[in-house]
């Protein structure tokens, strides 16, 4: 009888499957008994949401992380809020490299997979590099805010505050503890006037969010003297989002008393930095988000729709397919066939792909926003707010989480999923696998415009 042949997973559905059961173990977790405060045990909906959003680095939160949780629930929070910044998959791979365990082939494969590596090649010295860099920008991170935490709290707490925040915040998470001293969903209010407590998290974000490989190009500039296209591209579209969004919450949130009004000058231009910052992917807030007029609220939708960069923490289409749609737009325009960064031609597959991803996100957070004002007693902005956060698992939020009802958070667990993993990962995960094209069929034409 002939050989039946083994079933063998994508890297696709590994990296799929693999975030499902880093979730899965989560929710268990969370739903003990020991890993809430004595009388506020989380269901398996809540548990599976808040489980969801830690290890997909979102920051959604249906109760207070610092009131609600134990010391054992806020660990494992942190916990996931380390291997979904990191990767199952670079987590799994050093645990196996700590036990001199050979990687595969398609081990590195998947890892490549993880983290849109554009070659197999030269993958283990990159995840050793990306560790160390996590943790020394998490270290020094830690650190930081310790020094200033110690100023408010005893030393005790001030470590454990800094470490919490810090691996949250560089892993763009969006998850915190300040519930516990100045109340529940209280965020980092109280330091909305601390310019160093806001150059300290804006720059986690702003590492977290630009992508290990990023970093790594960054790092060895002095000894290779140039950097890749791809890092140009990144800090480029980076630093313009950046500021262009800061200006435009500056001018509109200017005079709003309930946001940068009570504000001096200097206040009002690191909030407007913070917050722009932060929305694509950061997750956290020193103003009240829900109090911006709707102009800010929808900016900051489009500013997290974008997303960070590939291979970072964050989420969003990714700032590369943005700065892609520009250069069509632009290169269309002007008459070219080509788009051209910093005098490279981008492939015609790298278009496609970027197009691709735009469509099914936009397709993903308009659908599920129309199902939720189905399902919701909310303005349709706030559902699209949500949402949008959600799938760029940004964390920000308009207040209208915790009271959203059981199906309504089902259905946000699963945009949060898409958004970590990436929708066209998921197809690829889906589809059973590519056929070769034996036919290449005459070209027509379409009528545009």
């Amino acid at each position: 009888m002939p050989k039946r042949k083994k079933a063998v997973l994508s890297p696709a559905k590994i990296l799929t499957f693999g975030f499902a059961m880093v979730i899965t173990l989560g929710a268990f977790l969370l739903s003990l008994a020991p890993a809430t405060a004595e009388g506020h045990r989380l269901g398996l909906i809540d548990a599976f949401f808040t489980a969801t959003s830690a290890a997909c680095v979102t920051g959604l939160t249906v109760v207070d992380t610092g009131t609600h949780f134990t010391v054992f629930g806020q660990v494992v929070v942190l916990l996931l809020l380390q291997i979904g910044g990191l990767g199952f998959t670079t987590v799994g791979t050093l645990i196996s490299l700590a036990f001199n365990r050979r990687i595969s082939l398609r081990e590195r494969l998947v890892l490549q997979e993880s983290l849109n590596h554009h070659q197999i090649g030269g993958l283990l010295p990159l995840i050793l590099r990306v560790m160390a860099y996590s943790l020394t920008i998490e270290a020094t991170g830690a650190l930081l805010l310790f020094v200033r935490f110690a100023q408010d709290m005893p030393i005790g707490q001030a470590i454990y505050f800094g470490i919490f925040h810090s691996v949250s915040i560089f892993n763009n998470g969006g998850f915190d503890l300040f519930g516990r001293i100045y109340g529940p969903f209280s965020g980092l209010a109280a330091y909305a006037s601390d310019p160093f407590v806001n150059l300290v998290v804006m720059l986690l974000i702003f590492l977290g969010g630009i992508g290990f490989i990023v970093i790594a190009d960054l790092l060895g500039y002095r000894q290779n003297r140039r950097l890749s296209l791809h890092t140009k591209v990144v800090l480029t579209m980076s630093g313009i989002l950046t500021a262009v969004g800061a200006i435009i919450l500056l001018l509109i949130e200017a005079n709003n008393p309930h946001t940068l009004g009570p504000m001096n000058g200097v206040d009002r231009i690191f909030a407007s930095f913070f917050h722009s910052i932060s929305s694509r992917s950061g997750g956290v807030s020193t103003v009240p988000v829900a109090d911006m007029e709707q102009s800010s609220q929808f900016l900051l939708i489009l500013l997290m729709f974008i997303g960070a960069a590939p291979g970072s923490t964050g989420g969003g289409i990714k700032i590369t397919v943005f700065a892609i749609l520009l250069g069509a737009m632009y290169a269309m325009m002007r008459g070219n066939r080509d788009i051209i960064f910093f005098r490279q031609r981008l492939p015609k597959a790298s278009i496609i792909k970027a197009i691709t991803q735009t469509w099914l996100a936009m397709f993903l957070v308009i659908t599920v926003a129309m199902v939720l004002s189905a399902l919701e007693d909310a303005p349709f902005l706030t559902l699209l707010f949500e949402t949008t956060s959600a799938f760029a698992t940004a964390g920000m939020s308009l207040g209208l989480t915790p009271e959203l009802t059981e199906i309504s958070k089902v259905l946000l667990s699963a945009v949060m999923f898409l958004g970590r993993i990436g929708p066209l990962t998921l197809a690829y995960a889906i589809n059973s696998g590519t056929k070769k094209e034996l036919l290449k069929y005459p070209e027509g034409k379409i009528i545009i415009g």
